[in-house]
């Protein structure tokens, strides 16, 4: 599709309706793309198990996050409510000499690797399926479309496309850097993985590399390579079940339009139903990739089934 940098308002309303899947799953549908992960796609990434080489795809979950409390996002704030001393000098009251530690965590439930709910971007006062955007989301939380519907779902073939790799230079793509449609299909081409309907997508843009060994910076909320607006298309018609990148905010940044807020999420999330994760991991998983030639895989990333939340911390496990 053409992007017209000076009208982010008509490029996303012909997005929009080029790409809706609204009705395609009916009038109650809560689960979006997720609904092209079935049964058969996840005995077909059940096969893909081999050698049993498993790889975590999260990044910490500690204070020495990247967030700087945008949108009053902070970095987890871990506090132990038992503790080791506890048990020794006071016994915690248990018998037989029995003790433990216990703890708690404070943390927005998009401060580190997370998958972005159905509920989490509207277009023009719509949620997904064209729900109106103030009966779906209130004060006590996503009423229709809760990650928590999700969790049984997000388990398949994963497709990691190393696009830092295939496509930068050093394994990296520059930050502002526009992923097209070309670029995922020329980086599938070069691994010799096909991409397509019910896979979990994993595209590797090389940040978190970088910001892992110059510091966090500006990677929350600051430039960085990612999908382009012209790459809604290939979401849409590759019926892809969900997508995730190593960056803050899936899409390029600055985005590609004079003035716009993640364009791309406006026509992905509310329009396509489509999962997207954002700060992933994959550079463990993407080394064993690049050694064995083999960039397909069981991926299991289940959101936290919060009731109501419109976003998940998850813990996603590749294993090859």
């Amino acid at each position: 599709m053409s992007l017209d940098r000076t009208d982010p308002e008509g490029s996303i309303a012909v997005a929009a309706k080029a790409y809706s899947n609204w009705g395609r799953w009916g009038e109650d549908d809560v689960l979006g793309t997720l609904n092209f992960l079935d049964e058969a796609k996840r005995r077909e990434g059940a096969a893909l198990i081999r050698r049993g080489v498993s790889f975590s795809l999260s990044q910490r979950f500690d204070m020495d996050g990247p967030q700087k409390g945008w949108r009053r996002r902070t970095n987890p704030v871990h506090t132990m409510l038992d503790t080791g001393t506890d048990a020794v000098l006071t016994g915690q009251g248990f018998p037989h000499g029995i003790g433990g530690a216990d703890d708690v965590i404070a943390m927005p439930l998009q401060c580190s690797t997370q998958w972005d709910g159905l509920g989490h971007i509207f277009d023009h006062g719509k949620a997904w399926n064209g729900r109106p955007a103030e009966k779906v989301v209130t004060s006590e939380g996503d009423l229709v479309t809760g990650i928590e519907h999700m969790a049984p779902h997000v388990a398949g073939r994963g497709v990691l496309l190393d696009v830092g790799r295939v496509i930068g230079e050093n394994g990296e793509l520059p930050d502002g850097f526009a992923i097209t449609a070309e670029h995922l299909t020329a980086t599938a081409d070069a691994q010799g993985v096909s991409v397509g309907r019910g896979d979990i997508v994993l595209v590797r843009t090389g940040q978190l590399a970088r910001v892992r060994r110059d510091g966090w910076g500006e990677y929350a909320g600051g430039p960085a390579p990612g999908l382009s607006f012209t790459a809604a298309g290939w979401l849409h018609s590759t019926e892809i079940a969900a997508i995730a990148t190593d960056t803050w905010g899936f899409e390029v940044r600055p985005n590609e339009f004079e003035n716009a807020f993640q364009p791309l999420h406006q026509v992905a999330i509310p329009n396509i139903g489509l999962l997207i994760g954002e700060m992933w991991d994959p550079d463990a998983l993407a080394e064993d990739c690049a050694a064995d030639g083999v960039y397909d895989f069981w991926l299991t990333a289940a959101p936290l089934p919060i009731t109501g939340a419109v976003g998940s911390p998850v813990n996603p496990i590749a294993v090859k």
